[in-house]
């Protein structure tokens, strides 16, 4: 282990045990000494002797019982203080009706002060709490000392509990090699005061004037609801001042369970990206899922594995991880069983385009709830790749659908896209008609099968943000399709708790959409995205333009323009009630023809057969623009 990172010294409790034999006669003769006069001491002394007796006797099996001797007491707390308190008071208590007896018996001289009972559980708590604390204070003192190097001066920004612990953890800390010298925060409760011996110096727009008076060489972000905005105006000026910056996990992050408060990392382009915060219904999330069976279909994927963490943080009876890929399932299998081991988990390799494996699946684990994540994403991929897109997509979503109405499935839930809604593409056009499906079974069976959609999340497999980040970790240029392409984005754990929260809501036969904020621009993106690896976008970094391509639309919609949209129980979840004139009434025997031609492989008659299904769609449209084999693949689908 290096030597900077070693564990901080600690007393042997051994030694802690012996201090407490020498403190507990001390607090048993300072009890006598304090009530009685001077001259009277000596004829109490035999008392005084009996009674550090009998408090050995009790106290320290007391203390061991109540675990005074397993304790690292470097690390004390408030929680300490109240087993000290406990611990003490106990013992005190039956010492004292020990001795109380033993008066009652004549074995103690009559005219013992009683009151030095009293005095002695005042004192063993100032004694055996002092000391403990006492070690806590020495260590962080010798600390105090140890560093890997030459320190920082570090700020804060907010002062609240994160912030707080934050600045605990830098003093605790030496091998970090950061002093915190204040905190910026915009309450103005707050302004002077201090936290763990740090001032709040002034509020955040003060940062920049702060850098410059305090000498600060680095700024720690320690807000975990901060929105975009904040994160974006501080890593600005960071770099402008040369600087680094670092952050705390995101709000979401720290719903999803795998990470904490403390852990400090460099502020990434989900920070800049980050929405105001929202307010937070764990206990209708909780009683959805709680105790039940429930499967996630595409468990090794990026939605599909946030959806396995968050399900299993709400302490469900089973959770079955279906997909197709044995690596992703095996990881996210891994994953879960270190974090939560007393799961039952249930990974199993399956396509969903096979419906007999699905009944054989649902026959034998009984779910109760099943979240439907598995697709193929890519647009330009998937414009390629017709057929595989329908049986995937569509088939897959008509297969699950089907077993899942055959078992009884008492919650449904499809993960859809704002590619749906007028589809332009192979991808959004097969997501449309599963959504179609979903809401025809609600209709028919009058179960909870519902939809939600929402845009694009960040940091998903083959998605824009690692294309950009290879393509500015090769030197560039960053490939854009076109300068005015605009995108609603989301991070995965924010979008996967949404999801849940609608889940938790749903009746059946409604459309759910998330509230994605406003678009971004892809090229705003892109040069944030820049800055944040230490470089200037059209300067270090060129910016070239590809082009839209086929299936693609330079700005997305949510839902389709004139349908209602109406508020639900949460402030960042929408309603679209199903129209059943928008779904056909010979839908089903138009999945069984489209899995007809998609055997023959007759692509001309699916897309002729997509756009007369699915309502203001544009699919032969966008295809006939293609020029064939000039789709670029370089870059994958926003």
């Amino acid at each position: 282990m290096d030597a900077g990172m070693r564990p901080r010294q600690h007393v042997r409790n051994r030694f802690v045990l012996f201090g407490d034999i020498a403190l507990i006669i001390i607090s048993v003769l300072g009890s006598f000494a304090l009530r009685l006069d001077v001259g009277e001491l000596p004829f109490y002394f035999p008392a005084a002797v009996l009674m550090c007796a009998v408090s050995l006797a009790i106290k320290i099996p007391t203390y061991f019982f109540f675990g005074l001797y397993r304790r690292l007491w470097i690390y004390a707390s408030t929680g300490e203080l109240r087993l000290i308190t406990v611990a003490v008071t106990s013992a005190s208590v039956l010492t004292s009706g020990v001795m109380l007896l033993l008066i009652s018996a004549g074995m103690v001289l009559p005219g013992m002060p009683r009151s030095a009972l009293g005095i002695d559980w005042l004192m063993s708590l100032i004694l055996i709490g002092g000391s403990r604390f006492a070690l806590r204070i020495l260590a962080e003192q010798s600390t105090t000392s140890r560093s890997n190097g030459k320190t920082k001066r570090a700020i804060v920004i907010g002062a609240g509990d994160a912030g707080a612990l934050v600045v605990r953890e830098l003093q605790k800390s030496p091998q970090l090699n950061l002093i915190p010298v204040g905190f910026l925060d915009d309450d103005p409760a707050k302004q002077k005061h201090a936290i763990h011996g740090v001032t709040v110096i002034g509020k955040v727009n003060d940062l920049p004037s702060a850098i410059d008076l305090h000498g600060i060489e680095e700024v720690i972000i320690a807000v975990p609801s901060a929105p975009g905005g904040l994160v974006r105006m501080v890593n600005d000026v960071c770099r402008l001042k040369g600087i680094p910056s670092r952050t705390m996990p995101g709000i979401y992050e720290l719903i999803g369970g795998k990470v904490n408060v403390s852990r400090l990392r460099e502020v990434d382009i989900t920070d800049l990206l980050r929405r105001e915060p929202i307010r937070v219904n764990d206990e209708a999330v909780g009683a959805a899922l709680e105790g039940k069976r429930v499967v996630v279909t595409g468990a090794g994927g990026s939605i599909g594995r946030e959806l396995c963490r968050q399900i299993a943080r709400r302490n469900p009876t089973e959770l079955v991880l279906l997909g197709h890929g044995e690596n992703s399932i095996f990881e996210i299998l891994l994953e879960l069983q270190s974090d939560y081991p007393d799961l039952t988990i249930h990974p199993v390799i399956a396509d969903v385009r096979n419906q007999e494996r699905l009944t054989q699946i649902f026959t034998q684990h009984q779910p109760q709830i099943v979240f439907h994540a598995a697709a193929h994403k890519h647009v330009p991929l998937m414009e390629a790749n017709i057929v595989e897109a329908i049986t995937n997509n569509v088939l897959g979503t008509h297969n699950i659908t089907q077993v899942s109405v055959a078992h009884n499935i008492e919650r449904f839930v499809l993960i859809s896209t704002d590619k749906a809604v007028r589809p332009s593409s192979i991808y959004g056009a097969t997501k449309r008609l599963a959504e179609m499906l979903v809401l025809n079974a609600a209709r028919q069976t009058q179960r909870a099968f519902t939809v939600v959609r929402f845009g694009n999340v960040l940091g998903s497999r083959g998605s824009i943000i690692p294309t950009f980040k290879n393509q500015i970790a090769n030197g560039g240029p960053v490939t854009i399709t076109h300068p005015d392409m605009y995108r609603f984005f989301m991070t995965i754990p924010e979008a996967v708790y949404l999801v849940l929260q609608a889940a938790s809501m749903e009746n059946g036969g409604e459309t759910f959409v998330l509230n994605m904020g406003e678009p971004v621009r892809i090229l705003d993106l892109a040069e944030d995205l820049i800055r944040l690896s230490g470089l200037e976008p059209h300067r270090d970094i060129a910016i070239a333009y590809t082009g839209i391509r086929p299936g693609e639309k330079l700005t997305e919609e949510l839902w389709d323009e004139g349908t209602p949209l109406k508020p639900t129980l949460h402030p960042d979840i929408s309603r679209l009630d199903s129209d059943a004139s928008s779904l056909s009434p010979n839908l089903i025997q138009s999945i069984d023809h489209l899995s007809r031609l998609s055997h023959s492989d007759d692509t001309e008659a699916i897309i002729k057969l997509l756009d007369e299904l699915i309502p203001n769609s544009s699919i032969r449209q966008s295809t006939e623009s293609k020029v064939k084999g000039q789709t670029s693949l370089l870059t994958f689908d926003l």
